[in-house]
């Protein structure tokens, strides 16, 4: 068979620009991203990506591929996405909403006074409890309003989310028909701890 002889383009200049809202602060050296807001400060390095970050002005952050193929071209929009996330969790934050599903043995947890721990215990009628302890700056606590329930709430949406995977998946049935036993804790809903501030 013939080899292919395409010649795969690269792109001169690529630039994607992210918007920095009012109340919110963002610091960037040598790919170190800071960003600060009401709720707290997020940082993270972008090091690995060969990208080039200039802020202009107070509320401008551009961003800009040279002489990418298609894997660098891409990786500047996810780039991009993960410096709106931390805008966003120090803006209004980050909530999974997490509810105890059971047929016949309810499931018990407790959670610690720091809110940085949970204890699920029996589970199918379990003896074993499982300790899942929370990422730093996310916290685990009891819904107020709704039986069964848990909120996960942080600024960091990679670390929230993962603790709440990590608490369903902890409670995953092994050995068994799982289209018959279905208990367990599920992710039900994801949103923001905060609502959007109101635009002027």
């Amino acid at each position: 068979s013939r080899r292919s002889t395409a010649v795969t383009m690269k792109t001169t200049l690529a630039t994607r620009y992210v918007t920095i809202p009012a109340g919110v602060t963002l610091d960037v050296k040598a790919r170190q991203v800071r960003v600060k807001g009401h709720r707290g400060t997020l940082q993270r390095s972008f090091r690995h990506a060969q990208v080039e970050m200039v802020k202009e002005g107070s509320n401008k952050l551009k961003v800009n591929v040279w002489n990418g193929k298609r894997a660098e071209l891409a990786k500047l929009r996810t780039v991009c996405s993960h410096i709106e996330n931390m805008i966003t969790g120090v803006q209004r934050g980050y909530v999974y909403k997490l509810r105890f599903v059971y047929a016949h043995f309810p499931i018990n947890g407790s959670i610690s006074q720091s809110k940085d721990q949970i204890e699920v215990r029996n589970f199918i009628g379990q003896k074993h409890v499982r300790t899942i302890k929370m990422a730093e700056g996310v916290t685990v606590d009891f819904s107020a309003d709704q039986k069964d329930e848990i909120f996960v709430r942080g600024n960091n949406l990679e670390d929230v989310s993962q603790c709440a995977a990590t608490i369903q998946q902890a409670t995953t049935v092994h050995n068994k028909d799982i289209r018959k036993f279905l208990d367990g804790v599920y992710v039900s809903e994801k949103g923001h701890a905060e609502e959007a501030p109101e635009q002027a």
